[in-house]
């Protein structure tokens, strides 16, 4: 049986994926189509259920609910792990703010984690997540919403950090930070879903257990990043809940699914997670 399966080509989704994507587990008879894309385009697509598996952001996830459940493992969640907002020189956020942020896309978590922390932003400029810091430092933007490896880069071109936006979520809701996760179509037959969960899993441990070499796979969708940083980012966003959700996984999506709600109307009462 073949599945699309959508990721990022950055380091925390291809060192998850490169043991399944690459047959080094027995991946007992499935076949995978691998898509890598931008995370706000792999959110759109989402809205769409046009893949079988995908990584997403989880306000695209809570949207596509119709379509898709999520997987226990793969997941892009912990402490310290939160999208930065970065400027030029120090700025203050008043309300209302006159000031132009430079986001990664609408449906992100980080676009969601800067409306709770400060709504009175409302003025945006959507970019792809690697064009933001020079969106930046050429003035396009007052302000960047980085995620990703930008995280280590940005005080070496001179940006400075003006909020730690999962800092703010933390102290507010005494929980980790769901940033992204791993989905599956719902009206995929259940013995296939289990199994493409635990093979994520233990493609998670596979990587895990050969670090901290750096797979060919990885380094190749990398960008051009150097290794230190390849591993700054992994040691970041790849932990034990990329193993298992678990239930404080779990309940750190469920608070933050009810923070969405807020905003939302007419949402519908689905299980978000896939059936142990």
């Amino acid at each position: 049986m073949k599945l699309t399966i959508g990721i990022s080509p950055c380091p925390n989704d291809t060192f998850i994926f490169d043991a399944l994507l690459n047959h080094k587990i027995d991946t007992k008879g499935i076949e995978t189509e691998v898509i890598l894309e931008d995370v706000e385009t792999l959110n759109k697509w989402a809205l769409q259920g046009k893949l079988d598996i995908t990584k997403l952001s989880f306000p695209a996830f809570f949207n596509s609910l119709e379509n898709y459940e999520l997987l226990h493992a793969g997941a892009a969640l912990g402490n310290g792990v939160g999208p930065l907002l970065v400027a030029r020189e120090n700025k203050k956020i008043i309300s209302p703010s006159p000031l132009t942020v430079a986001i990664p896309g609408i449906n992100t978590t980080a676009n969601f984690l800067m409306q709770f922390a400060f709504p009175e932003i409302t003025k945006r400029k959507i970019l792809l997540f690697s064009e933001i810091e020079d969106a930046v430092l050429n003035g396009e933007a007052d302000l960047g919403l980085i995620i990703h490896e930008n995280r280590f880069t940005y005080q070496q071109k001179g940006l400075v950090k003006i909020a730690d936006l999962g800092n703010i979520w933390e102290e507010k809701m005494n929980a980790p930070i769901p940033l992204g996760g791993i989905a599956i179509k719902r009206n995929t037959d259940a013995t296939i879903k289990k199994r493409i969960d635990e093979l994520t899993r233990r493609s998670v441990e596979y990587s895990f257990n050969n670090y901290p070499l750096i797979s060919p796979f990885v380094k190749d969708h990398a960008q051009a990043m150097h290794e230190d940083v390849m591993r700054q980012h992994i040691d970041l966003y790849v932990n034990n809940f990329s193993i298992d959700l678990g239930k404080e996984g779990k309940s750190a999506i469920l608070n933050l699914y009810k923070v969405f709600l807020n905003g939302q109307n007419n949402k519908a009462d689905n299980n978000l997670f896939l059936t142990d």
